[in-house]
């Protein structure tokens, strides 16, 4: 028969493997072979659609089951030389056969001239008219193929094998995780579920894009959507914050805790700092593409207590008293 093609070979199987594995054994083969890994390689690209043919056909347990009776005997002596009705349990197309389900259906291997044809009707490929030629008689007749009385003058096109799509999902995740990547699940409209290891340092926009993840070998694209955060800004590779501090800690300066995405770092105030004013803390920012982290960019917000004890009170009036400073002095009128 030619052009055979044995599948379970293809996808390195044993025939008795299971579905799961033959699975398994593909996804491996379509990673290995995909043309975006193998550039301008004609050899990896015929790989690469064998691997889904085989795939498409091994994964169905109808065609598999079709495909495994019709192997068994294409090579019988005189297979291709006339027709060999063979009684075989070949539950197959229906439209073949209105047998019982337990029954025996005679098929004619020999209507099929070679192996691409059965694959073609197994994998349900429609048959497409050619234009015909005009012979010396002016009747029209198909270039290939015996015309026999009775029949179309169709020919069949091999199909294309298992085209590859690429598609896209949607990711949204808080900042506290975009930033330290993890292992996220994520669940696709066809019903799979993929759990992926995201990367450091993701924002809103970026695509990623997993090999090997969409449909039939093509590419997954994860669009990402970072929740903003009520703290936390990103402005390119720097993260802004406002913090608040007491008028007694911008007098006198001092260290005080400050959030980062890394938890709680001291940071030092210097002596009488100005609300509205930026502080930087180097190295606390975002990273980039190349893993080199912008800073944090603290803006000091001086904040006046709304409430004060009694003695809080005695205190700012002895230092009403005391005090040398006059933020009016120069006003300019």
């Amino acid at each position: 028969m030619q052009n055979f093609r044995n599948y379970y070979d293809i996808l390195g199987v044993a025939r008795e493997t299971s579905g799961e594995e033959i699975k398994k054994a593909f996804r491996r083969l379509a990673r290995q072979y995909h043309p975006d890994l193998n550039p301008n390689d004609v050899t990896a690209e015929e790989k690469f659609k064998d691997i889904n043919e085989a795939y498409e056909v091994l994964s169905d347990p109808k065609r598999r089951s079709q495909y495994d009776q019709f192997s068994q005997f294409w090579k019988q002596r005189g297979f291709n030389r006339g027709k060999t009705n063979q009684p075989v349990d070949f539950k197959t197309w229906e439209e073949r056969s209105t047998n019982t389900r337990n029954s025996t259906a005679e098929v004619d291997y020999s209507e099929f001239r070679d192996f691409n044809s059965f694959v073609d009707e197994l994998l349900g490929r429609r048959p497409e008219r050619q234009p015909a030629t005009p012979n010396g008689n002016g009747t029209r007749v198909r270039t290939s193929d015996p015309f026999r009385p009775g029949t179309t003058k169709t020919a069949y096109t091999v199909g294309s094998r298992a085209t590859r799509r690429d598609i896209e999902a949607q990711l949204t995740l808080p900042l506290e995780r975009a930033y330290r990547g993890r292992r996220e699940r994520i669940r696709l409209e066809d019903g799979r579920s993929l759990e992926v290891k995201m990367p450091d340092g993701m924002v809103s926009g970026q695509r990623i894009r997993l090999r090997g993840q969409g449909v039939s070998g093509g590419d997954l694209y994860l669009k990402i959507t970072v929740i903003p955060h009520p703290f936390f800004k990103v402005e390119g590779i720097d993260i802004a914050c406002q913090v608040p501090i007491t008028p007694s800690e911008a007098v006198l300066g001092g260290a005080i805790q400050v959030p980062t995405l890394d938890g709680l770092v001291q940071m030092f105030l210097p002596r009488a700092v100005k609300s509205g004013q930026r502080l930087r803390l180097a190295g606390k920012g975002y990273p980039d593409d190349n893993g080199k982290r912008g800073d944090q960019l603290v803006e000091i917000q001086i904040v006046i207590p709304k409430e004060i004890t009694e003695e809080e009170e005695k205190l700012y009036q002895q230092l009403r008293e005391i005090e040398s400073f006059n933020p009016r002095a120069d006003l300019p009128v």
